[in-house]
């Protein structure tokens, strides 16, 4: 079985302007590391990449790769991506959620936001695995803190999820709470069981779980006062659609033309 998020059923009132910037910064920055060739690209990645022992100040850079302060790397990091399936993962749900995130705060907020919610992934990967010299790099941990927010704002929003079995492909409209709730539990569970001796590289799990509960937490004092938590449905949940429904009005199958919910 295959699933793919491939949008949400929540409407926004302004062009989510931060989101897309950083999309198209995390593209560039990925396509400048592509054009270098695989050796001075890798020397990127130790130069702008998060490693916590340089962080922490026990193990130095040599001089070559000392671009940035090892603070700045912090936020350098979150630029970096180790592949295609790792920036197009991280983009989707960027591109997903982001936008109605943005939406509740602002722009200028937003980007305030992003940026903490990384820092705290960072953090919270560095302390797991102090003396760790492996780069850590990618959005991940930033983007974990918008799915956390997006959680508290919209649970009761639907994902429109694409599911392939074989031949049988149908798309879905899944609560929000189920689709977040399932990968913040995974990451979790992973976290646990994964050994942090940093001796090899992998997913950075307790960066996913740092960001996403820093949302979570930092997300009712960053949006606006009018803007309400625990948002209701627009749409009815597990509705399920042919592929077709992909040329239909709205981010979610409608559910039988009515409203939802009723009397809304």
């Amino acid at each position: 079985m295959f699933t793919l998020p491939l949008s949400d059923d929540n409407p926004t009132r302004r062009t989510p302007v931060v989101t897309y910037a950083v999309i198209a910064a995390c593209v560039g920055m990925f396509l400048w590391q592509v054009s270098l060739g695989p050796r001075a690209g890798q020397a990127i990645v130790y130069s702008l990449g998060l490693i916590p022992a340089v962080l922490f100040g026990s193990a130095q850079l040599p001089p070559e790769l000392r671009l940035v302060p090892a603070p700045a790397s912090v936020v350098t990091s979150m630029f970096l991506h180790g592949g295609w399936m790792h920036l197009l993962g991280n983009m989707l749900y960027l591109w997903i959620f982001g936008n109605n995130v943005e939406d509740s705060m602002g722009r200028g907020r937003f980007l305030v936001f992003y940026l903490l919610c990384g820092t705290a992934a960072a953090l919270a990967q560095g302390f797991a695995a102090p003396q760790s010299q492996i780069p850590m790099i990618g959005a991940s941990g930033a983007i974990g803190g918008v799915l956390g927010a997006y959680l508290v704002l919209h649970p009761r929003a639907n994902v429109r999820m694409l599911f392939i079995i074989l031949f049988f492909i149908r798309i879905v409209s899944v609560p929000a709470a189920v689709v977040l709730g399932l990968w913040f539990i995974l990451q979790f569970v992973s976290g646990a069981t994964t050994p942090t001796t940093g001796d090899d590289g992998g997913v950075a799990f307790w960066a996913h779980v740092g960001g996403f509960v820093a949302g979570a937490v930092l997300i009712p004092f960053f949006k606006r006062r009018e803007v309400p938590l625990f948002e209701r449905p627009h749409t009815r949940p597990f509705e399920v659609a042919p592929p077709g429904a992909f040329r239909r009005r709205g981010s979610v199958p409608p559910a039988g033309g009515r409203s939802w919910p009723p009397g809304r």
